[in-house]
């Protein structure tokens, strides 16, 4: 069996770098093999502009923040003769917002994983909950360090129990020393000595014991308290040696200087067990309980150390039973106490080694190694066993549950707000002609759908607005403040289309004659700008409104022909812009594109043209090639856009792009027949869900809200109409897909 390692590696000086290499060496160990070539490989996390000599067991190298790097990455384990993969999880470590890049990596693993987490969050962002549960998904199995942490995996992230195996962090065998020895080697020979050590950074709560000290020295004046390590590298990048700086600070004004020493360096192991034999009593005093894995606490124990520890979760977990002593959070007074009274009996220091000792055999890294090793041998011999669900076109029971809480929070009486600061709605933008219309679309189609009174509710104030926006020679204006006032004359071409998409669709499907008979005023006062439309979206979304309308009143003659007028313009840009590898209607893909194939469908039904129905089919299999890859949609950026023979921009991808695919897709299948429009309905829809570039939902189940975009460090929080309503529209196309083919929908 070959094992891919995901993680830091030294010589990077990073603690996910030195348990990564002990891991191998430990599983290596178990093997008989000595060659870590033989049966390893690692693929090691760089910073972007740091380059390490690294030894040949690293065969290939990410830069945190290049996402191609991710993804190349996955290529080369899968193209490997890598039987499984592990990866050391931390978020700092990856790129993207709170280490999101690993997702696209992970997600295009061919091999079993197997995830260790050394941090698990009690209380995660949403994009932190949204990375761990993607994990989790895909995952044969995930270690964690404490039981606490597996408790938080199962309740707070909902990842089944059966995955999750807990594995305590490993200690190296170390030479043993004596403590006397081992103060000889430092000079340390009449000193008690109290240590320290890790990466420093103002979450190592130092100041506690340096505060502590004072009521120590009275009475112990030999005692020296060492601070062992070298300041963390993210904490230099951002603030260099402040930390440092403001702790020696306090030494000198407490007249402390020959009581502490600041060992700025990141120490070999052996050189550091060698710290730790010559330490009379060891502490961590971290200021808060929100460290669930400690490797430098799990080191001290390991060594037998005697150690005082504030009660944060890993230190309550390893340090039961009489294994040491905790002490408050950032309380000097009681931490002082403990150590006086450590001091001045040394039986009471020896118990507490004698414990930690016995406890430190079981964490052995050649013990730890075993286990891990076992668990891969079972993952690897259970992965091709694991019965595979069949495929459905459209699997319910992954969709969230109806509920258009955040629909309404962002909906006043005068109609729907355009913007949010992540779920608030944020009243300074105001609203627009565009998110009411397409409020009223998703009301329309979320009353035919379920009956409910939240929807019948909120259509009269979406229509009112579009009647409010209507000039008096029927075009609309588009931008209206929170205080009521017009922020422009005449709205856009796409807003006009999506007005008149909205309308048809109120005439076909009105609830009541009054709600019809309004709808169809403010429908014909627009008719008279038909012929005026240039932009081809405009010119989409004005079809699609026609043809509801038209199977309402399928004789209206006179709509037939400027519905046929002006799919004219429409075709003409396609004949004029399509070659034999570019079938579209314009020399750049930009925005809501399948709008454009969706109105030749919705066109065909009303006349049954083949050469409508032709073009629909051969532009939407083009923009499929261009949107769907690697399992997924990845909607034509708006960085740039796709223009003819150049790159398509991945980012930053767009809710409405989604939508428009989604509703392209069911009214495609509405007018063949071909199932498989269904199929890939679902995966477009999918891409709020979680099945996308990133592998991050769009969809906040907390809010019940959409979020704005996916972009490339992450998932645009903001939560506004635009996105929110095309996610519930999209999400009531494919219910209806699901569970009522029989039934008309927004897209017709």
């Amino acid at each position: 069996m070959k094992i891919a390692f995901i993680g830091t590696y030294p010589p990077r000086k990073c603690g996910i770098g030195t348990f990564t290499r002990n891991l191998v060496k430990a599983i290596l160990a178990n093997t008989g093999k000595n060659n870590p070539r033989e049966s390893m490989m690692i693929v090691a996390l760089n910073e972007d502009n740091q380059e390490y000599d690294y030894p040949p067991e690293v065969n290939f190298q990410i830069r945190q923040n290049r996402q191609r790097d991710y993804t190349d990455a996955a290529r080369h384990i899968n193209f490997s003769d890598a039987d499984l993969c592990i990866l050391e999880h931390e978020f700092g470590i990856f790129g993207g917002d709170d280490g999101v890049y690993i997702l696209s990596l992970l997600h295009r693993l061919e091999v079993p994983l197997i995830v260790t987490f050394h941090t698990v969050l009690k209380d995660p962002s949403y994009t932190q909950r949204s990375i761990v549960v993607e994990i989790g998904n895909k995952a044969a199995r995930i270690v964690v360090m404490s039981r606490r942490a597996f408790t938080f995996l199962t309740e707070i992230y909902g990842i089944p129990a059966e995955k999750i195996e807990v594995i305590e962090h490993g200690v190296p065998e170390y030479e043993k020393l004596s403590r006397n020895k081992a103060k000889e080697m430092f000079g340390l020979e009449e000193r008690k000595v109290l240590l320290t050590f890790g990466l420093l950074g103002r979450s190592k709560g130092i100041e506690t014991v340096i505060n502590a000290l004072p009521a120590v020295v009275g009475r112990h004046p030999d005692v020296l308290y060492i601070i062992l390590g070298a300041t963390h590298p993210a904490v230099i990048k951002h603030t260099g040696e402040e930390y440092r700086n403001f702790l020696k600070r306090i030494v000198k004004t407490r007249g402390l200087d020959k009581n502490v020493y600041f060992n700025n360096e990141f120490v070999p192991e052996d050189r550091l067990f060698e710290y730790l034999s010559a330490t009379d009593i060891y502490i961590t005093p971290y200021p808060n309980e929100a460290q669930i894995t400690s490797g430098t606490l799990s080191y001290a124990v390991g060594s037998g150390c005697a150690v005082v520890s504030t009660p944060y979760w890993h230190a309550q977990e390893l340090l039961g039973n009489g294994r040491g002593r905790l002490f408050d959070f950032r309380d000097s007074e009681q931490l002082a106490a403990i150590i006086n009274e450590l001091l001045a009996d040394p039986g009471k220091i020896d118990v507490l080694r004698q414990k930690s000792k016995e406890y430190g055999r079981r964490l052995r890294w050649p013990k730890i190694g075993k286990q891990y090793l076992y668990l891969a041998e079972f993952v690897c011999d259970n992965w091709e066993k694991v019965p595979r669900p069949e495929k459905q076109a459209v699997d319910v029971s992954l969709m969230p549950t109806y509920d258009l809480t955040h629909v309404k929070r962002l909906t006043d009486d005068t109609g729907i707000v355009q913007h949010a600061k992540y779920g608030i709605p944020n009243l300074k933008e105001g609203y627009c002609v565009d998110d009411n219309a397409r409020a009223l679309l998703m009301s329309i189609l979320a009353w035919r759908q379920n009956r409910d009174k939240e929807s019948l509710e909120l259509m009269p104030v979406y229509l009112s607005f579009l009647h409010y926006m209507q000039r008096e020679d029927g075009n609309f204006r588009n931008f209206l403040s929170f205080s009521r006032q017009f922020l422009d004359e005449y709205g856009s071409e796409d807003s006009f289309g999506r007005s008149v998409w909205a309308l048809g669709y109120l005439v076909r499907f009105a609830p009541n004659d009054a709600f019809k008979q309004i709808g169809r005023e403010i429908f014909f006062n627009s008719v008279g700008h038909f012929d005026r439309l240039e932009s081809i979206r405009g010119i989409a979304n004005t079809v699609i409104g026609i043809c509801y309308y038209l199977k309402e009143t399928p004789d209206d003659e006179a709509m037939v022909r400027k519905m046929k007028d002006l799919l004219a313009r429409l075709l003409e840009a396609y004949n004029i812009n399509r070659s034999d590898d570019w079938h579209w209607f314009e020399d750049k893909m930009t925005y809501d594109n399948a709008i454009l194939p969706l109105a030749l469908f919705s066109a065909y039904e009303i006349t049954g043209e083949d050469e409508w129905l032709e073009i629909a089919e051969k532009s939407t299999a083009f923009l499929e090639k261009v949107t769907l890859r690697n399992g997924c949609l990845v909607p034509v950026g708006n960085k740039g856009w796709y223009e003819k023979g150049g790159k398509t921009p991945e980012f930053d991808q767009q809710s409405i792009d989604v939508m428009a695919m989604v509703l392209m897709y069911y009214r495609a299948f509405r007018v063949t027949g071909d199932r498989s429009y269904i199929e890939r309905m679902f995966t477009a829809y999918l891409w709020f869900l979680g099945e996308n570039s990133l592998r991050l939902p769009l969809y906040d189940h907390e809010t019940k809200g959409g979020c704005d975009g996916l972009e490339k460090q992450g998932v645009n929080r903001n939560q506004g109409a635009e996105s929110t309503l095309a996610y519930w529209i999209s999400h009531l196309t494919v219910l209806a897909a699901q569970e009522k083919e029989h039934l008309v929908i927004a897209g017709q």
